[in-house]
């Protein structure tokens, strides 16, 4: 009719490229191990060297990066370690209860460790006391080879790491123990002399990595992470600390330690949140390679 204005043609919007969300992000960062296979991934380092997503990302998916990428690229031969303790650093209860320390993001931290490794390894004691399955559930991601140190020979054949058949398993125990046979399907058993040599974890490490297993996760518990530790194989240690007070229970990391602070370990450390827990990252491969540099003392500090 005259004098209306003349109807206007609908325009479609321009379309947008959704943000990544923190499930894609993780399903690429599996497929990471190199800077370039990084930058097929979607990732670019920026000006400060920390790599970022190149596309609009969720604030899952940004920290999922931050916090896993380092460990991405890592290289082929990274020897990682979790531990999940009270704030008086206990992993268990004064009976062995560990159900749970720590909370939920904690758990599926781990899974991700997991998912990360090529194998985990548990001493014998964690595998009496909690039959745990040590499988990849709580996230995407191939669950690792398992591997029970069990210089001693006490784990009973009928353990889920065993039978279950969710993963291969390999049972290493000292040399002339009771020849137990495990039931299930995909486990290998490797006996090795029982002294502190053969189970020493740079020997340990070795074989795994004659095994095509260069990724290693040791889990637990307390007293083997310690042996890694204080062997000085491990690159980097996870430990996540529970806003929880035990009194007494089972210790974390114990090994013989210097007279004075001077000779304490220290090493780069990055923090993070989850949830109600703190995770506390140490970078322990930068640390044994700045150690290795000539030490510039305060003026006034006592010497070593």
């Amino acid at each position: 009719m005259p004098g209306e204005p003349a109807p206007q043609q609908a325009t479609s919007a321009p379309s947008r490229r959704p943000a990544l969300d923190a499930d894609r992000a993780w399903d690429r960062l599996l497929s990471v191990r190199t800077p370039r296979d990084a930058e097929a991934a979607g990732l670019a380092p920026g000006a400060d060297g920390e790599w970022r997503w190149t596309q609009a990302a969720t604030p899952g998916a940004t920290r999922l990066a931050r916090r896993y990428l380092p460990l991405c690229l890592a290289g082929p031969h990274c020897v990682f370690a979790q531990l999940g303790q009270s704030v008086d650093g206990f992993i268990a209860t004064r009976t062995g209860d560990a159900n749970y320390i720590t909370g939920e993001e904690d758990r599926r931290h781990l899974h991700r460790l997991r998912a990360l490794a090529d194998a985990v390894v548990v001493g014998a004691g964690t595998v009496v006391a909690d039959d745990p399955r040590l499988t990849v559930r709580a996230c995407a991601g191939r669950s690792p080879a398992r591997v029970v140190v069990d210089r001693g020979g006490r784990v009973p054949p009928d353990r889920g790491v065993f039978t279950d058949g969710a993963a291969p398993t390999l049972w290493i125990r000292g040399a002339g123990r009771a020849a137990a046979r495990p039931g299930g399907d995909g486990v290998a058993t490797l006996e090795v002399p029982g002294d502190d040599e053969g189970f020493a974890p740079r020997r340990l490490l070795d074989t795994l990595a004659g095994r095509g297993l260069g990724r290693v996760l040791v889990e637990g518990g307390g007293v083997t992470v310690s042996r890694f530790l204080a062997a000085g194989v491990l690159d980097r240690l996870h430990v996540t600390v529970a806003p929880v007070i035990l009194g007494e229970g089972v210790p974390g990391l114990r090994f013989p330690g210097p007279d004075r602070m001077g000779g304490a370990l220290r090493a780069p450390v990055r923090r993070f949140t989850l949830g109600e827990d703190t995770l506390l990252e140490f970078d322990l491969r930068t640390g044994r390679e700045r150690a290795d540099l000539p030490q510039q003392q305060h003026t006034g500090a006592g010497q070593a």
